[in-house]
């Protein structure tokens, strides 16, 4: 292979990409880069300020952009983001699901409506957007790329996370289970497991310096991870080069998970 060819391996101008989650660390990192390389980037989340912020930053940079505000958990606004998304820029190649929230509590402590939050919005609004989004590109015919976001605590437990925990654990089990049913579908389904990145979600984590020393301890690399981190892999997972992908775990952890 040529340099032309290997950079058509990670080639994704020309798509359009919708993201959940995009005013957060992970969806907004991966709205500016795969818009960066010239994908088309429908973002959305709850909070219109945040997403008009995202999109004009976007713009600013020379990108494509635009966003449909919605609820992740509830199943008419999220076939109207699908639908929104299919008007604006004629189909969809790449879901990017980065929506999710964490409440860490023990759980004697823990409130059930807060152990169904996390669920609703890390497992039901996965799904709902994996089935609504994948409707489309089954439909379209010419395959597509599905990016969930689960995490390193879907695969190791810890304490106070016994909701979030189970949440991704879920996230990986979609992953492998529409790896296997969309395969035919030319349709790749992968999932991004990032250990501690600084978003709002974390934030506490670098705030707390004894949580902080506990977390970077473990990471061989020697830091925590930034949502640029994170970048590099979607691109991959996005593009042809992972094209012999599917139902696969990617931990970008800095090594935490290695040892």
């Amino acid at each position: 292979m040529n340099k032309q060819n290997i950079q058509e391996l990670f080639d994704v101008s020309g798509k359009v990409a919708l993201i959940t989650g995009a005013t957060g660390g992970f969806g907004k990192a991966a709205s500016k880069g795969l818009a960066a390389a010239g994908t088309k980037v429908m973002a959305t989340g709850r909070t219109i300020p945040k997403l008009e912020q995202i999109v004009k930053e976007i713009r600013e940079a020379g990108g494509q952009a635009a966003f449909s505000a919605g609820d992740p958990v509830n199943p008419a606004d999220v076939q109207r983001v699908v639908r929104d998304t299919v008007k604006t820029f004629g189909g969809i190649d790449i879901l990017i699901t980065a929506a999710g929230v964490n409440k860490v509590n023990t759980i004697v402590d823990q409130p059930v409506e807060q152990w169904q939050e996390i669920m609703d919005v890390n497992v039901k609004g996965t799904w709902l957007f994996c089935k609504e989004a994948g409707r489309v590109m089954i439909e379209q015919g010419r395959g597509g790329k599905a990016v969930l976001v689960s995490s390193t605590r879907g695969m190791l437990g810890m304490a106070r996370y016994a909701a979030y925990s189970p949440s991704k654990a879920a996230v990986n089990l979609i992953t492998k289970s529409l790896g296997c049913e969309w395969g035919p579908h030319k349709i790749n389904v992968n999932a991004i497991a990032p250990t501690v990145f600084r978003t709002e979600l974390t934030q506490w984590m670098f705030d707390d310096q004894a949580a902080y020393k506990t977390f970077l301890a473990r990471i061989p690399i020697g830091r925590l991870g930034e949502p640029e981190d994170f970048v590099g892999t979607v691109i991959f997972l996005s593009s042809k080069a992972s094209d012999f992908m599917t139902g696969s775990i990617v931990y970008v952890d800095g090594g935490y998970t290695a040892g």
